[in-house]
């Protein structure tokens, strides 16, 4: 969503188009596929093409960027028990039956991703993070396109950004 809201306000996007949209991600993924073997790559000069564009990085990744770019981390928060929902259904219609390791090591994991990416952004110095609660986005679109068009210093078209926020698209909730 947040990707598609940076993409809409008129931020250019780092994606290679590799994955399509899905039933599980009607509106698409946005993603570099490069990035997700960044904790292994060797070659990290690539993120030169991404500066001033938009990046896709997932939290466990972060720490692994190259420390020759400023980053602005927009930092998608969603309920735990949403997102091991989500995962769930997306593994089993895509088939697998990995049931290795069971929901409380999964959050457990995950609170300690929250805190280690809070540290890091905290601790490095060419990193500002602002966090975003993807519930809050879904309930007030115009609040997160300010506060993210803010952080990313106000160049954004506010109210495309506030239009790309599907709410059709929030399908695992928790009760709130």
């Amino acid at each position: 969503m947040m990707m598609k809201m940076l993409e809409a306000g008129g931020l250019p996007i780092m994606t290679d188009g590799e994955r399509s949209a899905d039933i599980d991600n009607p509106k698409g993924y946005f993603e570099y596929e490069r990035v997700k073997d960044l904790e292994n790559e060797t070659d990290k000069s690539y993120f030169r093409e991404g500066r001033g564009k938009a990046v896709k990085v997932i939290s466990f990744l972060i720490k692994d960027l190259p420390d020759d770019n400023d980053y602005r981390v927009i930092f998608m928060r969603r309920d735990l028990e949403e997102v091991l929902t989500s995962q769930d259904k997306m593994i089993q219609r895509l088939g697998s039956s990995d049931t290795s390791v069971d929901a409380e090591t999964m959050k457990e994991a995950y609170r300690n991703d929250i805190v280690r990416t809070r540290l890091l952004c905290r601790k490095r110095p060419n990193f500002e993070l602002v966090e975003i609660h993807y519930h809050a986005s879904i309930d007030d679109p115009a609040d997160t396109a300010r506060q993210v068009n803010g952080f990313l210093g106000g160049r954004l078209d506010e109210a495309a950004m506030r239009a790309a926020v599907d709410a059709a698209l929030y399908r695992n909730r928790t009760s709130r």
